[in-house]
Order: structure tokens, then C-alpha cells, then sequence
């Protein structure tokens, strides 16, 4: 094995160290050249026009029709676009909004995404985020308004009608949503079937719409906590809901309370019933109005939430 001095060691140890920045900056590029073709080849560009001349194509695509996809573009554009720069043209809000529901749409990952549209994998991550965000701020008020108390007294008359349960104002249930394990989280996140999950938990009315959801809980956590934490269930314990007074059952004089029905994870309030344990119910006793009958309005909501979900690769960012 030869023998170098100190002097040449030091001059190969400056050489190497040299070609290995030569090699860094070369790597260097403002864009990879698969990106750059993205007006050739991204699906925006190759597709959407295509589309737009099929509506039942356009509603598969999207989950929605061509009217309420411009509807919902008109309400979030100026908060989606960005101003384009000297040196690179902006992402359109019509584009970012076909990502962003593709997304929703498919339940692709991001990098599946990222390839379908010519896009890096870190600017599909942003897309969606800001537009789902946009979606929120500027349609949550509109679609999931704070009930009024002749709301409440329209959902009391058709779970009556539909269901044979007065005075009842809504069906009370929590999914959890399983997700990749987040980073120094213990065990907050562990839901007792050894999976990482955060809680969705819903009220729905007779028609299976929601009244108010409460998101991203942790996993940990029972529904009932989870309930009695949230915006709405404070407010229904304060009474400040908007929840009308109590009203006589059908065809009596006995004023009772409105109520919002859940499983057994929930505790028993004067606002709030929940079926009898099994173990205590009489064979021979026939309850008229059956609790259970509406629960499975939530656990109903439950299924088509399930169905979602399942194509969904969920990725904690909490």
C-alpha cells in the first residue's frame, strides 16, 4: 500500500471534497424535467376539456356536476389563487380544485396524484390542504348552519313522522378514523382495537344530514368524553343551542324534554337517551318507542362514512 505524506493527503482530502460539491450543485435543479412537461402531459391539461364535454363523465370524475364544480370554484378562487412571479407561472385555482377533489374523489395518495398531474409531491400535499381549508372557511356556515329553534322543531317532526320517536332532535354516534402513527404521540392516539385513530363524531337528523360533527379527538378517548368536550355538547348542557322547550307526547298531556338519542357509550342526561342495558330489559315488556330504531340513523351514517374512508391512505400531521 503506498505512502502519501500529510501534504498530499490533505490535497486528495481537497480534491474529493470539491467533486462531491461539484456533485451536489449539479443535482441542483429548479424543476425536474418531468415536471416541466406538465401542460403537455398533466391530466389538467390533457383532460379537463374532455370532460367538460361529457357531464356523466365529468360526474364520475369529480363526484359532482360541471354547475356545482363552478359554484364551489366561484366561492373559494380568490382564496385559492396566488399571484405568478418572474420566474414561474402559479398554479391555477381550477387546477388546484380538480386536485383537491380527485383527491377527495379516489382516495389516491399524493404521489399517485403528484404523477397523474405533473406536480411535485409536496405541492399536491399543500393543494389540498389549502383548498379543503377554503372549502371549510367559506362553506361550513352555509351547509352546517347552527339549527334555529324552528329547525329543531322540523327535525322533531320528522323523525315523528319517519321514525315513531317524539321529541326527538337528533341520532348522536363517533367513527374512528385510523391513521399512520404521529410522531411522539404515546399512546393518545391508540383506540383499544391497537390501531391509531382520531374520533369523528356526529349528530344527524332523520334524514341522515348532519346537525354538527366535532373532528380530531383522540383515539383514546370515549365517545361519551369526546361528547361532553365538544362545542355542541357544551352547549346543549348550557342550554344554549337553540333547542326549543319541552312539548307534550302525541296524543297526552305529559310535557316532556327534547331529546338527541346515542348508543351506550353515552351517558344518560335529560337531553340525551340512550337504550336500556340488555341485561335488565324484560322479555315481556314492549317499549313503544324504540330508541335503537333511530340510533341506526348514526350507525346507518356510520357505513356510507366506513365506505369512504376505506380507499383513504390517512397521514397524520398533528
Amino acid at each position: 500500500m503506498p505512502k502519501f505524506s500529510k501534504k498530499k493527503l490533505a490535497l486528495i482530502a481537497i480534491i474529493l471534497d470539491e467533486e462531491e460539491e461539484n456533485r451536489n450543485r449539479r443535482k441542483r435543479i429548479w424543476i425536474r424535467e418531468m415536471l416541466r412537461k406538465r401542460k403537455q402531459f398533466g391530466e389538467y391539461h390533457t383532460l379537463f376539456n374532455d370532460l367538460s364535454e361529457e357531464e356523466t363523465s365529468f360526474y364520475k370524475y369529480f363526484r359532482m356536476s360541471q354547475d356545482k364544480f363552478y359554484i364551489l370554484l366561484s366561492k373559494i378562487e380568490r382564496q385559492i389563487t396566488k399571484q405568478n412571479t418572474p420566474f414561474r407561472e402559479s398554479i391555477s385555482a381550477k387546477e388546484k380544485l380538480m386536485v383537491c377533489l380527485r383527491f377527495l374523489a379516489t382516495g389516491d395518495s399524493f404521489q399517485t396524484i403528484a404523477f397523474s398531474f405533473r406536480l411535485g409531491h409536496s405541492t399536491v400535499h399543500n393543494i389540498v390542504k389549502d383548498v379543503c381549508e377554503s372549502i371549510i372557511d367559506k362553506l361550513l356556515l352555509e351547509v352546517m348552519p347552527p339549527p334555529s329553534v324552528q329547525d329543531w322543531e322540523k327535525i322533531g317532526d320528522d323523525f315523528w313522522n319517519k321514525w315513531n320517536f317524539p321529541n326527538c332532535l337528533g341520532a348522536l354516534d363517533g367513527k374512528h378514523v385510523e391513521i399512520f402513527e404521529p410522531p411522539n404521540s404515546g399512546s393518545q392516539f391508540v383506540y383499544y382495537k391497537r390501531t391509531f385513530s382520531i374520533v369523528l363524531l356526529a349528530l344527524v337528523d332523520a334524514n341522515c344530514k348532519f346537525i354538527a360533527v366535532d373532528v380530531g379527538s383522540y383515539g383514546k378517548n370515549s365517545d361519551g368524553g369526546i361528547f361532553a368536550n365538544s362545542n355542541f355538547g357544551k352547549a346543549l348542557e348550557m342550554g344554549k343551542f337553540n333547542v326549543p322547550k319541552e312539548k307534550n307526547l302525541p296524543g297526552t298531556q305529559c310535557s316532556v324534554p327534547r331529546v338527541i338519542v346515542g348508543d351506550e357509550a353515552f351517558p344518560l342526561k335529560t337531553y340525551l337517551l340512550r337504550p336500556f342495558p340488555g341485561s335488565t330489559i324484560n322479555g315481556d315488556i314492549e317499549n313503544k318507542y324504540s330508541i335503537t330504531d333511530c340510533q341506526e340513523l348514526a350507525e346507518y351514517q356510520k357505513m356510507h362514512l366506513d365506505i369512504w374512508y376505506k380507499n383513504f391512505e390517512f397521514i397524520s400531521e398533528v
